[in-house]
Parts: structure tokens; C-alpha cells; sequence
């Protein structure tokens, strides 16, 4: 006897469900309000030295997780994403570090609140985390990161210290992941305000300008037109 083959839910309900998740409703650049507040420290430090610290936090707490939002607005009739731009030359998607024990989602409105709000304890309104849109793995503190697992890891969530512990001969470039980034998609809300730091400039850069641009944007932001080809874009007029 063969097995019963699954039965998928066809029905136009089901279908208006999945197609609503894939759509992404986009307000003007003009509907939201900018600010500024004082500048905040950013650690200035040699390779070498983040290397360092990084081991020497992978020793004490594991894996790191960081957390970003791929925030979209429309200009021109076209998508552009949110982001921050440091020292003129520096573009990062607003995020950050998980704590301890947090979630994804409650780290990330966290840092966002930081990154683009008065402070951390004044949560952006209206802000919902939507999907998961990629990920991406740094093996060994390279200065690169991947968007799979190197083949040779095979505990990418367990510390080093306990590695060690387990083993003393344990091979510490086979099988370390130091960090995992994960991009969210982050749906906005209509006259929402942010409040970014002096010493950084919130832009808006339209994707056909992000498309494969690494030089400028890096290796990851410049995928980010790539991951949002499976959604489209509703240009709302306000």
C-alpha cells in the first residue's frame, strides 16, 4: 500500500494569506520625520584588536548573534532601504547584538529603538519584524562572512569553552563559528520618527543603486535587492 499523498489548501482564502504575506506596503520619504541626538561612541580599533576581542568573547559566551532590518521606503516610485552611514565611507543596516536569552525579535526592535530612536526605552511604534530573509555565518574571525556553513563545521552553537572542556586536542579552525547575522525584513509604519546620532546619517539608497555594488555597500547590503525579489512593492500615495 502507498503512502496518502498530502492534501495542500488550495482554497482562494489560503491563497490571498500567502499572497498578502508577500506584498510590502511602501509609504513616501516624505510621511516620515527625521531628527538628531548627541553622538554616540563607536569603538575605533585595529583588526587585529577586534579579532582579539571577539575570541575573547566567543570564550566566554558562545556564539554571537546580531540582528538586522532591511527598512524600506518609497521615493520615486521606487524602493529605497534605510541606511546608516558612519564617517562617510562606513554603510551598516540598523541592528545589532542580541543579549543573552533574547529573542530575535525583541533584540532587534531593541536596537533599532538605539540605532533610530531617543533612546533604547522608546520603541519605535508601529514597527513590525517580519521575516527572516537570510543569514549569514562568520567561521574562524575572518573579516568575511558567508551566507551558508562551511562544510568542516559541525557544532556551530556550542562555546569554545566547552569544547575545550570535552576535548583538549580539539581542532579550534574546524569547527568554530564565531557569529551568525540575520537580515529581517521590518515593515514600517506611516509617519513614523526617527532620531539618529549626530555622528551618523540615515539614508535612503534606492536597490538599483545597492544591485552588486560590493565596493561601496559590502557583500552583504549589496545582496539585499536579490533577497526581496520573491515580494512585491504596493507604492502608496499619502
Amino acid at each position: 500500500m502507498g503512502e496518502e499523498a498530502p492534501v495542500f489548501d488550495t482554497s482562494e482564502e489560503n491563497a490571498t494569506r500567502i499572497n498578502h504575506g508577500s506584498v510590502v506596503d511602501l509609504y513616501p520619504l516624505s510621511s516620515y520625520y527625521f531628527g538628531s541626538r548627541d553622538a554616540v561612541r563607536v569603538k575605533d580599533e585595529m583588526i587585529a584588536d577586534r579579532v582579539v576581542r571577539l575570541k575573547s568573547d566567543y570564550a566566554a559566551h558562545g556564539l554571537r548573534t546580531c540582528v538586522e532590518a532591511v527598512l524600506l521606503v518609497e521615493l520615486f516610485k521606487h524602493p529605497h532601504v534605510l541606511l546608516l552611514q558612519y564617517r562617510n565611507s562606513i554603510f551598516k543596516l540598523p541592528g545589532g547584538r542580541l543579549r543573552p536569552g533574547e529573542s530575535d525579535v525583541d533584540g532587534l526592535k531593541r536596537k533599532l529603538a538605539s540605532k533610530l530612536s531617543v533612546n533604547e526605552n522608546v520603541l519605535l511604534p508601529g514597527l513590525e519584524v517580519g521575516e527572516c530573509i537570510g543569514k549569514w555565518w562568520r567561521p574562524n574571525f575572518e573579516t568575511l562572512m558567508y551566507p551558508f556553513l562551511p562544510p568542516n563545521v559541525k557544532h556551530p552553537k556550542v562555546s569554545l569553552v566547552s569544547m575545550l572542556v570535552k576535548d583538549s586536542c580539539f581542532n579550534y579552525s574546524s569547527f568554530l563559528v564565531q557569529e551568525c547575522l540575520k537580515l529581517f525584513l521590518g515593515r514600517l509604519a506611516l509617519h513614523q520618527q526617527f532620531v539618529v546620532p549626530k555622528n551618523f546619517k540615515l539614508l535612503a539608497v534606492p536597490l538599483c543603486q545597492l544591485h552588486e555594488n560590493e565596493k561601496t555597500y559590502g557583500p552583504i547590503i549589496s545582496q539585499i535587492p536579490k533577497l526581496l525579489s520573491k515580494f512585491s512593492f504596493n507604492m502608496l500615495e499619502i
